[in-house]
């Protein structure tokens, strides 16, 4: 997910080692349970964006209002760009809303900071049952579960449908992937003439290399019996950012002037002809149905396969409850509401994205060719939590030691060595901190 699904952490580096400590206060949820009749009113801050994606949260919180007089429900707008700090200030102030959609990889802080309500014992058979278990590691802290993971993003290459059948190359299916080193020939074959195979928007260069890195083997955290993390940077960690650097400094098959870009940035040269696939976030797809010129092709294919097939790691949306609410059975009522596997397909469409919930993947809606379904939906039993999901000191690890390492790196400013030196050494040198 890129930035949109991965919150700003600004104060997070400084607060995050008292934050475990903190016990809230018991104070009052900001949601109003005194109204006539006893009417109870439930805050749900939504993190929607995309203008069908609003609209479909919004007529959700109509349909359950209309249901349901004596438990209402009021929607409030968050936004993804300030989402951890405006929560981390409403939980610390008394204010939080009831209902919080964030992402599960937001979650570990304030979960273990006692912030989130464990909703184990609120769930729902059908709900549990429903989405996979994979799916619920991504929102389980310790023996407790604090969000119900409801949508979430493959990452996908999209590619010049014409450029490619021109090629003549292999057109890889999620039945028969290109593997990373077949990725890197194609992208070769297809540069030249100012023209390159792939462009890398790497201006959020970790959750990527580490959430493809699991196709191949890649895990990078490893927990011991004892339950800390240490880092090891081992031949499945290599294969994809040694396959991108490839690109880029020795095949010059993907320009570097795309190394400080977000997905959207790269678009236009896309459309324009000047990079033959980029590797993007499912969701992308909109701005691309929206933004392409009249006439272009383009499809969807799967990220490249390694030693563990298709496999890549994923931080779903999720639904949390306050642990201050006072109605935290209620809330748990308009998740499951929101959640049913119609409603899910609704969300899921509406952000472009996939549902994590199994009945609602058998929708034809979801397996349809046209713009790419199909190829996402093909995937879903390939994701399995981001490979630091719960890992405590990540977000500092990430900021002050991964980010800029491997931004050197895809420059060509460091080797291969000196990338490992960095995420290992200097990276257990902050987790350690965390695991005193």
């Amino acid at each position: 997910m890129e930035s949109r699904l991965s919150p700003q952490i600004t104060r997070r580096q400084a607060l995050a080692g008292a934050l475990f400590a903190l016990v809230p206060a018991a104070a009052g949820c900001s949601d109003d349970s005194g109204g006539s009749g006893g009417r109870i009113t439930l805050q749900f801050q939504s993190l929607a964006w995309q203008e069908e994606s609003v609209a479909a949260n919004k007529q959700l919180v109509k349909e359950w209002n209309a249901a349901h007089p004596d438990v209402q429900v009021r929607y409030i707008q968050g936004s993804w760009d300030s989402v951890h700090d405006q929560l981390l200030t409403s939980f610390e102030g008394g204010e939080a809303p009831d209902i919080i959609h964030d992402a599960s990889d937001d979650l570990a802080d304030f979960a273990y900071g006692g912030y989130l309500a464990d909703l184990g014992p609120l769930l729902p058979a059908r709900l549990k049952s429903d989405i996979p278990a994979r799916s619920w590691e991504t929102t389980t802290f310790g023996k407790g579960v604090y969000g119900v993971p409801f949508l979430q993003e493959p990452r996908v290459i999209i590619a010049n449908a014409k450029w490619l059948r021109d090629s003549g190359v292999r057109i890889p299916t999620p039945g028969k992937p290109w593997s990373w080193e077949e990725f890197r020939t194609v992208t070769e074959q297809l540069s030249g003439d100012g023209k390159f195979g792939v462009a890398w928007p790497l201006k959020e260069p970790v959750s990527v290399t580490l959430n493809l890195g699991l196709s191949a083997g890649g895990q990078l955290f490893h927990r011991g019996g004892d339950g800390k993390v240490t880092i090891r940077f081992t031949d499945g960690d290599q294969v994809v950012p040694g396959t991108i650097q490839a690109q880029i400094n020795t095949d010059h098959s993907s320009p570097t002037t795309t190394l400080g870009s977000g997905g959207s940035d790269t678009l236009p040269g896309f459309f324009g002809g000047k990079y033959a696939m980029v590797p993007l976030g499912f969701s992308y797809r909109q701005q691309i149905v929206q933004q392409a010129p009249k006439g272009f092709e383009w499809t969807v294919l799967p990220a490249p396969a390694g030693s563990e097939g298709l496999a890549q790691g994923v931080s779903p949306q999720t639904l949390s409850v306050s642990e201050d609410s006072a109605h935290k059975k209620e809330a748990m009522e308009f998740i499951d509401f929101m959640l049913q596997p119609q409603n899910m397909v609704r969300l899921a469409k509406g952000d472009w994205m996939l549902p994590t919930g199994t009945e609602a993947l058998k929708d034809p809606a979801l397996h349809a060719a046209k713009d790419g379904w199909a190829t996402g939906t093909a995937l879903a039993g390939q994701l399995s939590p981001a490979p630091a999901q719960s890992v405590r000191g990540y977000p500092e690890w990430k900021d002050k030691i991964a980010t800029p390492a491997f931004q050197e790196y895809y420059s060509g400013a460091i080797d291969t060595a000196e990338l490992e030196k960095r995420l290992v050494e200097d990276g257990n040198r902050v987790l350690a901190r965390y695991q005193r």
